[in-house]
């Protein structure tokens, strides 16, 4: 840079007092231009002094046009690539309407979701919960008299599926045989020999279930029926209530991990029992402390039953076998109480309807529950008739 010595009196320390205005002419901040309104001091020595004053200026507050892309970018300056807008794919609501109509419908129309069934003996109704679409009905029923062959001898029960269908339909189709085979070794009619039987029943159903290494499980309730003997046996809660000239009495009690004895049993096992949001739950999981199944729980969950016998008197009028989806709704003393009527005059038209009104009392409550019910006309297996 070449430098001037001026005298003190020289004008040229008196500069023009017009400010400096910075604009950027090109996109890159390299490139500052400077304008300087006064002509007289274009050739002035000082001048150098003024351009660098000027570039300090824009550097330390630099115009928000230099940040600002040209619409021609310089050579080496870095280009911003835009996002590309989302792929909207069309949806057709009416297409998606029309095949979640058709899965419901698919489902409705199964017809496992509504079961009726009626002999000499015995009526039974079935019904899938209410308000539970895409979901399978979970509940099977057995009603076979002259089991193994055996005029003397008849099986009923109901079973509650759980976690999927598959443990209660593998009892309900193999039960009645292994329950056949155990029966036929015993002799007589001593009631601890009956109740080993069924209990040894009960143990081989859940044993050939877990050999298949499926999931689920299955709370079951069963009356079994011979020489004028009633032996009643559950595991979970499915129920049986014995009108006994029409009063109620039940004959089993739910295995549910809100008792204390069975919390007691599991907690000694290793287990244990936490309320989960109001309801007992065996390892925070399962309701029920019994069942057939349940191979993730089977050491807690048992499927060891309780058993009664007794025997079928005149007393004895009818039997209701039926699983939670209607003791949730309706108590003891009145199933028997909205069965009796249609029960009494022994008419099979009647019993249906028995058990009809069973279950949709229970659905007017609001049990969205599978239901289902089997009423035993007991007078058939009476031991003086």
């Amino acid at each position: 840079m070449s430098c001037s010595v001026a005298i003190p009196s020289s004008p040229v320390f008196s500069p023009s007092r017009r400010p400096l205005s910075c604009k950027a002419a090109s996109a890159s901040p390299e490139s500052v231009s400077v304008s300087s309104p006064a002509p007289s001091t274009a050739g002035s020595p000082l001048r150098p002094f003024g351009l660098l004053r000027a570039q300090i200026r824009e550097e330390a507050s630099p115009s928000p046009k230099t940040s600002s892309a040209a619409p021609s970018v310089a050579a080496g300056s870095v280009l911003k690539r835009r996002r590309p807008a989302p792929l909207m794919v069309p949806v057709d609501g009416a297409a998606a309407a029309a095949a979640a109509a058709a899965a419901v419908a698919a489902v409705e129309s199964d017809p496992s979701n509504e079961v009726e069934e009626e002999g000499d003996e015995f009526a039974a109704y079935c019904r899938r919960g209410r308000g539970r679409r895409r979901v399978e009905m979970e509940d099977r029923h057995v009603a076979k008299v002259a089991l193994g062959g055996d005029p003397e001898v008849a099986l009923f029960a109901v079973f509650d599926g759980h976690g999927g269908k598959n443990a209660a339909e593998f009892a309900a189709q193999n039960m009645p045989k292994f329950m056949a085979e155990v029966v036929r070794k015993v002799d007589g009619g001593d009631s601890d020999e009956i109740e080993g039987a069924v209990k040894k029943c009960y143990l081989k159903t859940d044993e050939e279930f877990l050999k298949r290494e499926e999931s689920g499980g299955a709370c079951c309730v069963t009356a079994l029926l011979q020489k004028g003997g009633l032996t009643v046996s559950n595991t979970g809660d499915c129920r049986a209530v014995l009108s006994r000239a029409g009063t109620a009495e039940a004959l089993t009690s739910d295995h549910r991990a809100s008792r204390e004895d069975e919390r007691e049993r599991i907690e000694n096992l290793g287990g244990f029992v936490v309320n989960n949001r109001g309801t007992w739950r065996v390892q925070g999981s399962l309701a029920v402390s019994r069942g057939i199944g349940d191979a993730h729980l089977k050491q807690w969950v048992v499927a060891d039953p309780d058993t009664r016998t007794l025997l079928v008197d005149p007393q004895c009028e009818f039997l209701v076998l039926a699983s939670d989806g209607l003791w949730d709704k309706v108590d003891n003393q009145e199933a028997i109480d909205i069965a009796r009527p249609l029960c009494i005059g022994n008419d099979k038209t009647s019993r249906i309807a028995a058990c009809r009104r069973l279950v949709e009392t229970a659905g007017s409550r609001g049990s969205t529950d599978d239901i289902s019910v089997l009423i035993i006309q007991l007078q058939k297996f009476s031991g003086s008739s």
